[in-house]
């Protein structure tokens, strides 16, 4: 038994120092730019490219980097390599871009803060004045 915890310790070291995100376990929170009017149940129609517009704004939806395999697997119940996957076949089938992939909560944050129609998802609480579509 004492091999195996010492098997364990080891990989959650090297998962831990290799840098990779590990926010599986964590909150996350969704927000949209105050002008973009979304709801909970649209976010998956969103980041799957089903829907595009809010009214007449164009929505911009944002990966992060840091929480999106805990984002695939919590929100939208997939598979990074089928999410994946799913956005080749909508680039050549309907012409669509792939969410925007941004390295941090605080690159998310600042882009929605200041794009228009712009979505995104963290890990920490929201800043005061960022609107939170749905906590998951």
């Amino acid at each position: 038994m004492n091999s195996i915890a010492s098997f364990v310790r080891r990989l959650l070291l090297m998962l831990v120092s290799s840098g990779l995100p590990c926010a599986m376990a964590g909150e996350i929170y969704v927000i949209a730019n105050a002008d973009a009017k979304l709801t909970a149940n649209t976010i998956r129609d969103i980041y799957i490219g089903e829907k595009q517009f809010s009214g007449s704004i164009r929505i911009i939806p944002l990966d992060n980097a840091t929480a999106q395999t805990a984002f695939l697997g919590k929100v939208l119940k997939l598979e990074p390599s089928r999410y994946e996957n799913l956005w080749v076949k909508k680039s050549f089938r309907d012409a669509l871009n792939p969410p925007a992939v941004k390295s941090s909560d605080k690159e998310v944050i600042e882009l929605v803060r200041k794009t228009s129609g712009a979505i995104g998802y963290i890990t920490d609480s929201p800043p005061a004045g960022i609107t939170v579509i749905q906590k998951f």
